[in-house]
């Protein structure tokens, strides 16, 4: 496999050189810095010069295999200018799984009051810090959160509210806009 001359690299040390001598499964190289060294066969690998890899490959072959290819086209970034006002929207799932460790045992009227009270907790919270908006995650189901948080809503004065974006939340998502006071 190795043969006196061959140029030889040591696997998982950065170390070349080439074969003095193979006895056995032991080969004694000399490294490109001068000393002498034994490692086994199973821990060099040949390397093969330029001038044998030409042999196996022709350039032909080669320059056919990039003939068809072409440049990636350069992606052009623009960066959105955002409002201070985007910058941060509270986003409050309203989901029962997300609002208690276990449901189980609760029922349905126990898990529309958590609801609930984490809505108006969250929309309190909401007004206090002078946010411009708080979107709810409602889901769709049947309608039974939704309507609720709509008759919430309705309540407040300085609030206007709608479905949220579509793309973003699907169906199951209400966006309460706050109107600060501009006195």
């Amino acid at each position: 496999m190795f043969h006196k001359g061959d140029q030889v690299t040591v696997l998982d040390e950065a170390i070349d050189g080439v074969v003095v001598s193979v006895k056995g499964n032991e080969v004694l190289i000399e490294t490109s810095d001068g000393f002498e060294m034994t490692y086994f066969v199973n821990e060099l690998i040949k390397i093969h010069n330029s001038n044998e890899l030409n042999s196996f490959i022709s350039i032909n072959k080669s320059s056919l295999a990039f003939e068809g290819k072409e440049e990636p086209k350069k992606r052009s970034f623009v960066k959105e200018k955002k409002s201070k006002k985007d910058e941060f929207v509270l986003e409050v799932d309203l989901h029962i799984e997300k609002l208690v460790p276990n449901k189980r045992g609760l029922s349905n009227f126990e898990i529309l009051n958590i609801q609930m009270e984490t809505a108006k907790r969250q929309l309190n919270f909401a007004m206090q810090n002078r946010m411009p908006k708080v979107v709810f995650i409602h889901g769709v189901g049947e309608g039974v959160l939704k309507a609720e948080l709509d008759f919430l809503l309705g309540r407040y004065d300085n609030i206007t509210f709608q479905d949220a974006n579509y793309q973003k939340y699907g169906l199951g998502a209400t966006e309460v806009y706050f109107k600060q006071n501009t006195k």
